[in-house]
């Protein structure tokens, strides 16, 4: 009679947790769901008449803001910034791990980096981007968010590189294959779950990066995290806060999507950087 006590009480626990935690998310999807006129008389968690509406004028508004603008910016823009994070940090992770390539200096120096706050780099980041006139383009803000990234990754590849067996890499040099043989043949087929791993969560963080997207961009390269602001401006009605809240569930679903579907791949790779890093 005691345990499953125990159990209800976890359960009741974590469910108590998560509605805490998740309580802005919630509230925000419910008035998303909600009409102009109900968000005014109804403040309570409880829709009266649900509706779509909301999702629908944020696609109708292309005219003064465009979302799937901003959706395609933050799509190119994450994912090319992720991937370049990952073909710089995988080489030098592997020389790091491999050949003790500046492990004792180099790692820490690029990860306490990431300790910094960001917006000491905004000023001397937007003249250099001035003079490339790298402003306001999809590249030149994916270079950022490779930057932005680069610590983390580099963190979770060296660390599920310790983990792999070096005998599978000595026994193909005996075969007579080279550093860049063993490399694409050996290591990347085996490192593939820590790449993947490591490739969603710098997609994750590349497209809720907000102060860069501010910054180097103003109309072309805006990513969604920018561009959701922009439904907050007051218009003759005031804030129509049931469009903003549709926004910001829809800038949130990509994110969310790639969280729920590979969280335990996700949540493995952080626990290993926690446990040697």
């Amino acid at each position: 009679m005691r345990r499953p006590l125990l159990q209800a009480a976890r359960w009741l626990a974590f469910a108590l947790a998560a509605l805490v935690l998740n309580f802005p998310v919630i509230s925000t999807l419910i008035t998303s769901l909600k009409s102009d006129a109900e968000i005014v008389s109804n403040a309570s968690l409880v829709i009266e008449h649900p509706t779509f509406d909301n999702y629908a004028r944020i696609f109708a508004m292309a005219d003064r803001f465009d979302i799937r603008h901003y959706l395609t910016n933050s799509i190119v823009e994450a994912a090319l910034g992720s991937a370049l994070a990952i073909l710089l940090a995988f080489p030098a992770a592997y020389a790091m791990v491999r050949f003790g390539v500046g492990r004792k200096w180099l790692l820490p120096i690029v990860t306490n980096l990431r300790a910094i706050p960001l917006i000491i780099f905004s000023i001397p980041i937007y003249l250099m981007y001035q003079q490339a006139q790298l402003l306001d383009t999809r590249f030149g803000l994916a270079l950022i968010l490779c930057v932005v990234n680069l610590p983390l990754v580099l963190i979770l590849i060296a660390n599920g590189l310790a983990d792999l067996p070096y005998e599978l890499e000595e026994a193909a040099r005996i075969d007579g294959a080279g550093t860049l043989a063993v490399l694409l043949h050996v290591v990347v087929p085996l490192a593939r779950p820590v790449i993947a791993s490591s490739a969603m969560l710098a997609f994750i963080y590349a497209w809720n990066e907000f102060l860069f997207g501010l910054i180097l961009t103003t109309r072309a390269a805006v990513p969604v995290t920018v561009g959701a602001s922009f439904f907050f401006s007051a218009s003759a009605g005031g804030v129509q806060w049931g469009v903003a809240a549709a926004v910001m569930i829809v800038s949130a679903l990509p994110p969310l999507v790639i969280g729920l579907v590979a969280y335990r791949e996700i949540g493995r790779s952080l626990t290993a950087g926690a446990l040697k890093g």
